[in-house]
C-alpha cells in the first residue's frame, strides 16, 4: 500500500500534472501498449478517452443525483401537500422523520465505499442501490402513521448513502486532480437542478393527482418520484463505467491510458489490482492516521452545516407569506443560480489549480446570506439572502469535497474512505439541523441561521489552517527532491504537489 505521496515519477504539465518533462522521458515509463504512440497520437487517444468517459459518466451520474435528491427531499414538498395533517404527526415528529434519514446515511457511507472499492463495479453496485432506494421512496407514500414513515425514511437514508461518496470515488478514479474539480462541480449540479425543479414537479403532481384513486397529493409525490428512480436505474446500469481496469467498453489501449494517467498524477504506483485483495477497512485504517484529513473533516463539516435547509427550503420560502404553488415556484431561482455558480467556480478552480479561495469565498457568501436572512423580516432582503446563501452553501461544500479527493489522493482505498467518512461526518449536522426550522421559527429562523453562520466561520478558519499546512508540506517535498537530485536519485520538482 504505502504512502499516498511519492516523489520520483515525473509529471506532465501539458496534461495539468506538474512540471514539464519531455515526452521521450515519459514514454519510457509508460505501459508497453502505449510506447509505440507518437506524442500527437497519445494526445489524440487521451482526448478520445476523456470524451468517451465524459459522455457516459457525467450525464448519467447527474441524472442519478437528481433522483437521489428528489427522493430524499420529497418530504419537504409532501409537507406542503398535507403529510403532517394526514398522518396526525405530533410536535417535532416531522423533524424526526427528516433527521432519521441522516442516521442511516451516516452509518452506511464508509462501509459502502469500502465495499465498492472491493467489488470494483460501480455500474452494478450504484444502480442496484438505486433500485432499492426508489422502491423505499415509493413505499413512503404508503405510510399510515409516524412509525411507518420513520422506518421508510431510515432505510432510505441507509441505502442512499451508497451514492454520493460512491460517485465521488468513481469520478476520482477516472479524472486527474486538475480535471476533477470541474467534473465534480458539474456532477454536483445534479443536486441543485433537483432542488430547482423539485418544487415544480411536486406542484404539478399535487395539482393534478390530489385525490386520484383515493390518495392525497403528498402520497403521489413519493410514489411517482420513487417509481421514476427505479426505471432510470435500469438504463443507468448499461451506461455507467466501472473502474478503468475493468470497464469493458474501452479498448485495451484506452484502459492502459486511463490507468497510466492516474499513476502519473499520483507520482507513484497505482493499486488498481489490490482492492479486491485488501481487508475491507484497510483504506479507513490508513485514513484515520492522517492529520490532513482531520482538518478536512472540519472544513467539510462547517461548509455542510446549512445543507439541512434543503428539506426545509419550501418552509423557509413559505414564511414569506405566499401560497403553496407560488412557494414551490420561488424555490427554483436560488437553486438555478447555485448551479451556475458551482459550475463556474469549479471550472476556475481547475483552471487555476487553486483550492483555498475557491472554497472560502463561497462559504463567506453563504455567511452573508445567513446574516441577512436572520436580521430582517422583509420579503425582498430575505429572498436576496436566499439567492446568495444557496450558491455559497453548495459551492463551498462541493469544493471542500473536491479538496478532500485532491489531498487524500492515494491509495485508492484511502481516497474512497476519505470521501465517504468526511461526507458522513458532515451529515451529522443534518440530524440536529432538522430541528432548527419549525414552522413557528419563521420568518427569520434566527437560531438556524445563527448556527449555520457560526459553522461557516469554523470552516473558514479550518480551511486557512489546511492551506498553510499543505503549503508547508509542499515545501518539504520540494526540499526532499532537491536532496535526492543532489544525490543523483531524483528529478528536481518532478513529484507530487498538494493543491492549495
Amino acid at each position: 500500500m504505502g504512502s499516498d505521496v511519492k516523489t520520483k515519477v515525473p509529471s506532465d504539465e501539458d496534461h495539468g500534472l506538474g512540471k514539464v518533462v519531455s515526452f521521450v522521458e515519459e514514454n519510457s515509463q509508460m505501459p508497453e501498449i502505449l510506447r509505440s504512440l507518437s506524442e500527437e497520437e497519445f494526445k489524440t487517444l487521451e482526448k478520445k478517452l476523456l470524451r468517451k468517459v465524459d459522455l457516459r459518466l457525467l450525464p448519467t451520474m447527474i441524472l442519478i443525483y437528481i433522483m437521489n435528491y428528489l427522493d430524499r427531499n420529497a418530504i419537504g414538498a409532501a409537507r406542503l401537500g398535507g403529510l403532517e395533517e394526514d398522518l396526525n404527526l405530533g410536535p417535532n415528529e416531522f423533524q424526526t422523520c427528516v433527521s432519521i434519514l441522516f442516521v442511516g446515511y451516516i452509518l452506511m457511507q464508509v462501509p459502502s465505499n469500502m465495499l465498492l472499492n472491493k467489488i470494483g463495479k460501480p455500474a452494478m453496485y450504484l444502480t442496484g442501490c438505486m433500485v432499492v432506494w426508489g422502491i423505499l421512496c415509493a413505499c413512503s407514500g404508503a405510510a399510515q402513521n409516524f412509525a411507518g414513515l420513520l422506518v421508510t425514511r431510515f432505510l432510505l437514508g441507509f441505502v442512499e448513502a451508497a451514492f454520493y461518496p460512491g460517485a465521488l470515488a468513481t469520478l476520482s478514479a477516472w479524472y486527474v486532480r486538475s480535471e476533477l474539480g470541474v467534473r465534480t462541480g458539474i456532477f454536483y449540479c445534479g443536486s441543485l437542478i433537483s432542488g430547482a425543479f423539485s418544487g415544480l414537479i411536486a406542484a404539478a403532481i399535487m395539482d393534478n393527482l390530489d385525490g386520484a384513486h383515493g390518495l392525497l397529493a403528498w402520497r403521489w409525490v413519493f410514489i411517482i418520484e420513487g417509481s421514476a428512480t427505479v426505471v432510470i436505474s435500469i438504463f443507468a446500469f448499461f451506461i455507467l463505467p466501472d473502474f478503468p481496469a475493468n470497464t469493458k467498453w474501452l479498448t485495451e489501449q484506452e484502459r492502459a491510458l486511463a490507468m497510466w494517467r492516474m499513476e502519473k498524477d499520483a507520482a507513484g504506483e497505482e493499486d488498481w489490482t489490490e482492492g479486491s485483495k485488501q481487508p475491507l477497512f484497510e483504506g479507513f485504517k490508513l485514513l484515520i492516521k492522517d492529520p490532513k484529513n482531520w482538518i478536512l473533516v472540519v472544513v467539510v463539516y462547517g461548509a455542510a452545516s446549512a445543507i439541512a435547509i434543503n428539506s426545509f427550503f419550501p418552509t423557509v420560502v413559505k414564511s414569506m407569506g405566499k401560497d403553496r404553488n407560488t412557494t414551490l415556484l420561488l424555490t427554483a431561482p436560488p437553486y438555478l443560480f447555485a448551479c451556475i455558480v458551482c459550475a463556474l467556480v469549479s471550472w476556475n478552480a481547475d483552471r487555476t489549480r487553486e483550492r483555498y479561495w475557491h472554497t472560502v469565498i463561497p462559504i463567506s457568501s453563504a455567511l452573508a446570506g445567513f446574516i441577512i436572512s436572520a436580521a430582517t423580516s422583509g420579503i425582498g432582503p430575505r429572498y436576496f439572502g436566499a439567492m446568495i446563501m444557496l450558491p455559497g452553501i453548495y459551492t463551498g461544500f462541493n469544493m471542500a469535497m473536491v479538496w478532500t479527493a485532491n489531498t487524500i489522493f492515494r491509495p485508492v482505498s484511502k481516497r474512497a474512505a476519505a470521501v465517504a467518512f468526511n461526507n458522513a461526518m458532515a451529515t451529522i449536522c443534518s440530524i440536529y439541523g432538522s430541528y432548527l426550522y419549525p414552522n413557528n421559527a419563521g420568518p427569520r429562523f434566527v437560531l438556524a441561521f445563527s448556527v449555520n453562520g457560526a459553522m461557516a466561520v469554523v470552516a473558514i478558519i479550518a480551511a486557512t489552517v489546511l492551506h498553510f499546512y499543505l503549503e508547508r508540506e509542499n515545501k518539504r517535498l520540494e526540499e526532499k527532491e532537491r536532496e535526492e537530485e543532489a544525490a543523483g536519485r531524483g528529478v528536481v520538482g518532478s513529484g507530487f504537489r498538494y493543491l492549495t
